[in-house]
């Protein structure tokens, strides 16, 4: 069942709320670089992340009238080991609460999850990024070493 559309009122009053978290989050959590938000018609943030595995990665929180979308580029498609690198991912999917392992843009591999408009408060958006920077770490260097073996070899 689709969630109802959010008034404008409903939606501004949910996009300060974001902005404010996240300005609070990003002076008081370490792993946040930096957060920008779109200056266009989307209203969209990009949320800057330090990690250990993958040492830099960006977060996309994107605001639309029924949801919040979350995503994040991953690694692109594998250049070898291509049944085994999708497998492991397939694998790693299912542990996943929220988020899911999707191939976007030029077979390249995105991690992604969406949640109601009214679902949204700082502790689900706190969930939101932890998850997303634990399923990351888990995910990243593992299908690395997978679909760029050879990249590896001594």
């Amino acid at each position: 069942m689709q969630s109802p559309p959010a008034s404008p009122e409903e939606l501004a009053a949910l996009e300060a709320r974001i902005d404010e978290w996240l300005e609070s989050e990003s002076a008081a959590n370490p792993a946040i670089d930096t957060v920008e938000r779109d200056t266009g018609d989307i209203v969209r943030w990009y949320v800057r992340l330090l990690g250990e595995e993958k040492d830099v990665w960006t977060a996309w929180l994107t605001l639309g009238q029924r949801t919040l979308r979350y995503e994040t580029y991953v690694m692109p498609a594998p250049e070898e080991n291509e049944s085994e690198f999708y497998a492991h991912l397939l694998r790693r999917n299912r542990k996943l609460t929220g988020l899911n392992l999707e191939i976007g843009e030029e077979e390249a591999v995105f991690l992604a999850g969406s949640l109601p408009v009214a679902a949204v408060t700082e502790v689900e958006l706190d969930r939101i990024l932890g998850s997303m920077w634990a399923a990351v770490e888990q995910i990243f260097e593992p299908a690395l070493r997978i679909g760029f073996a050879s990249r590896f070899e001594d």
